[in-house]
């Protein structure tokens, strides 16, 4: 592991809903920061093809057979990734390409369901290791199933083992403790937005965990919204017109700003080593000193001699869970 790396934040807008468009947009965004020499490159949550805004903005978006709230369910649906697709095989391309670690996140469809996915890619990898949201947040739940333990993971690289997680999962207190167990060199910290809450808690996470941490959020106005899903070139619906009615702090001009971006990078002392950008596209960088986790364990290391297993424990479990399970019974007699 290198003693000291550059990791990156792609701050951009996507075209909300158009996966195929935001990917264009994220290689241009993840060859620029490569260029510039960062080795860890991430997005907000969610990021392919955006955060599903209509649930906090749009009135009437949580009402039984809201026509609005499906047109924009099934578009969503229809560009989400699904597992070993060409949009992740793309990903993993590009990873390959410019040697860096990518952490993206995405709506992935499974099934018929929706999951709010962040996927790692490592150079030389196999199209990208996932973490499903273990719980959506309050309207959320709308649109997202529940990840299982499968998925909490972290992957190792040749800049370390890299973890991440989604949003409200930062206060889990028994999610944390699994990732800090699971022995994350690097942690990226998604959120649709890190405002002041998600801020304390990416840097509480960095100075408990004793590791650097990505904190990425999204920058998106109503027209980015708006002007994404009519890129679809799908007639004028019922989504657009849930989409027209987003008002935030009850501004619904097409210059108001849904999400303000906020990305930040953090050293494994909790210290700021990027100032927080708001109400713009970046990219936002900064050096990280990767040796600093060790000097940090002299006083705390929360899975080593800071951690009580006689009083305490925590069994997490990895089984993926499925609704149906099928077998069969060998009934031939011998």
């Amino acid at each position: 592991m290198p003693d000291r790396i550059t990791a990156s934040i792609v701050q951009y807008a996507p075209v909300f809903l158009n996966l195929p468009a935001s990917l264009d947009r994220l290689e241009d965004g993840v060859r620029k920061a490569a260029a510039d020499g960062s080795v860890l490159i991430a997005t907000a949550e969610c990021w392919l093809p955006g955060y599903p805004v209509w649930l906090d903005f749009a009135p009437d978006a949580a009402l039984w057979n809201n026509d609005g709230a499906q047109a924009l369910f099934t578009a969503l649906a229809g560009n989400a990734v699904t597992h070993g697709d060409r949009h992740l095989t793309r990903l993993q391309a590009l990873s390959d390409e410019t040697g860096a670690v990518l952490v993206i996140g995405t709506h992935e469809r499974d099934g018929k369901t929706l999951y709010n996915t962040s996927f790692t890619f490592v150079p030389g990898g196999q199209a990208g290791l996932p973490h499903r949201k273990l719980v959506p947040t309050y309207t959320e739940r709308l649109v997202w199933g529940r990840g299982d333990g499968s998925t909490l993971v972290s992957a190792d690289s040749p800049i370390g083992r890299i973890g991440n997680l989604i949003c409200w999962e930062h206060w889990m207190p028994l999610a944390r403790a699994a990732m800090h167990a699971a022995g994350e060199d690097c942690h990226v910290a998604q959120w649709p937005v890190v405002k002041d809450m998600h801020l304390v808690a990416s840097r509480h996470y960095a100075f408990e965990g004793g590791t650097p941490v990505i904190a990425a959020g999204s920058y998106m106005r109503k027209s980015d919204v708006v002007d994404g899903y009519r890129s679809l070139g799908t007639p004028a619906t019922a989504g657009e017109a849930l989409l027209e009615s987003i008002a935030v702090n009850g501004v619904g001009e097409p210059d108001a700003v849904i999400h303000a971006g906020g990305s930040t990078i953090i050293g494994a002392d909790g210290d700021i080593l990027s100032e927080p950008v708001f109400n713009r596209e970046a990219i936002v960088s900064a050096e990280i000193d990767m040796t600093l986790a060790q000097t940090q364990a002299l006083t705390l290391d929360t899975d080593g001699h800071y951690s009580r297993p006689d009083i305490f424990e925590l069994h997490v479990d990895t089984a993926p869970r499925h609704g149906v399970v099928f077998s069969s019974v060998d009934t031939k007699q011998v």
